[in-house]
């Protein structure tokens, strides 16, 4: 499954957003059906035994319930992180302010270093994101898909936008810290929720300043635009 930009400027790129989004809640309700189905066999997941110590299908549940939720939650899960990408896609063509023809190279003298959009406005001492080298006034250089170009204005909203579009998703982050660049990841997790291991410092959005989940969102300033 697949999702790809409106190409014709006759859709509203925020058209194409938000059915996107509500393609995203769709999909989690379907996931989340599917995974009733492996709770009411006998607390099923997707890697428990089909067979019992003999080798035959067990009796304590239904076997091809069982195998065709499985299948079907590794499908919607494909579907979800298309999805996913689609969203992420949509919203940095809205928020970039520059999507005409770029010139063939930078003119003479014209900087190719990436420009930061806000800086770390403060970190919980001891907390996940400090743990992980967030530190107060790092520069953001990007955050994901997005930016210093998809900031038109001193408005953070398109990151709140990133952040709440991507739950449970790894977002990497590009941070600058005395002239030296570094890499991060947050993960805006359900709670519950985990995610693979990576090489990178990783922290939780939903609590890794120390604050509440909504803690990304403007009200909250962790991250102050420049």
């Amino acid at each position: 499954m697949g999702f790809t930009l409106p190409s014709s400027p006759t859709i509203p790129m925020s058209d194409h957003a938000r059915a996107l989004m509500q393609k995203k809640s769709n999909i989690e309700e379907q996931i989340e059906t599917q995974i009733s189905i492996l709770k009411a066999n006998n607390n099923s997941t997707l890697e428990t035994p089909l067979v019992d110590a003999e080798g035959f299908p067990r009796a304590d549940i239904d076997v091809y319930s069982v195998r065709t939720a499985r299948v079907r939650i590794i499908e919607l899960r494909n579907d979800l992180e298309a999805v996913t990408n689609g969203i992420a896609k949509a919203l940095e063509v809205i928020y970039d302010p520059a999507l005409a023809p770029k010139d063939s190279g930078p003119g003479p003298g014209a900087s190719t270093e990436p420009q930061p959009f806000a800086k770390v406005n403060g970190v919980a001492p001891g907390s996940p994101a400090a743990d992980a080298g967030l530190q107060r006034e790092d520069l953001v250089v990007k955050f994901g898909a997005l930016g210093h170009r998809n900031f038109s204005s001193s408005s953070l909203q398109p990151l709140a936008d990133l952040v709440a579009a991507n739950e449970n998703v790894r977002i990497f982050l590009l941070l600058r810290e005395s002239g030296n660049n570094k890499k991060i990841a947050a993960t805006y997790c359900n709670r519950g929720a985990s995610v693979a291991a990576i090489n990178f410092p990783e922290f939780d959005t939903a609590s890794g300043m120390g604050r509440t989940r909504d803690a990304w969102l403007p009200s909250s300033p962790l991250f102050t635009p420049i």
